[in-house]
């Protein structure tokens, strides 16, 4: 394990967290050409919209599968299919942005498969607190609730004197986030508005931090060593 201390902030992005942004941006960048119509024909021009009906995090489509105990693979997917889809550009844009720096900064301690378990926790997490506090007409998209795990991860790495960051103030990131969270949806989202999104967002932070301690290397074996002396 490399200390991110000692990491240049020059030195090449991690693969993993270069291809999550990758995908975030590529997605966008296809909705933005059927919009435009450069590609796809005029059936283009609702591949946003269409996708946020089939993929996004919808709360009469969970309540639906909790009043009839049935939970079809192809709905269930949407809680790790929605951190792709995004109100816009510039949405999908910071989302990315974040996705770079904040992954970038864990991914030393947290490599390839549990950078990925933390940011699709994270959003999972997130989707069922969204969906338990709230009882929103808007659907939840966008990679934010990731981006939140990524952040919690963070926190937990500072706090173990792993960055370069003020243990104290870390938590004021998150914070610091969520109260800038409207204006971001405002500018960002466009024609959807502000999404009262900021419980998924909360959620996910708590999901990354959570995370972050059981994927940290050597926890699950310490644990393990625990449960056997007992």
């Amino acid at each position: 394990m490399m200390d991110p201390r000692q990491q240049s902030p020059f030195n090449a992005l991690p693969p993993v967290v270069v291809a999550l942004a990758v995908v975030i941006i590529g997605i966008e960048l296809l909705f933005q050409a059927g919009t435009a119509g450069f590609i796809g024909g005029r059936e283009a021009v609702g591949w946003r919209l269409g996708a946020l009906r089939d993929w996004a995090v919808i709360d009469s489509v969970w309540a639906w599968m909790w009043e009839n105990h049935a939970y079809p693979p192809r709905q269930v997917a949407r809680i790790v299919a929605y951190p792709f889809l995004h109100g816009s550009m510039v949405h999908a844009a910071f989302v990315a942005v974040f996705v770079l720096a904040i992954g970038n900064a864990v991914a030393p301690v947290y490599p390839n498969l549990r950078l990925l378990l933390i940011f699709f926790g994270a959003s999972i997490g997130g989707a069922l607190v969204f969906l338990i506090f709230f009882d929103a007409a808007s659907p939840l998209l966008g990679g934010y609730p990731g981006v939140y795990g990524l952040i919690g991860a963070f926190t937990y790495l500072t706090q173990r004197g792993l960055t370069r960051a003020d243990p104290e103030k870390a938590f004021l990131l998150v914070g610091f986030l969520l109260a800038i969270q409207p204006v971001f949806g405002l500018v960002a989202t466009q024609g959807f508005g502000w999404l009262p999104d900021w419980s998924a967002d909360l959620g996910g932070a708590a999901a990354g931090y959570g995370l972050a301690i059981v994927l940290f290397p050597g926890a699950l074996r310490r644990l393990r060593d625990r449960m056997r002396q007992r």
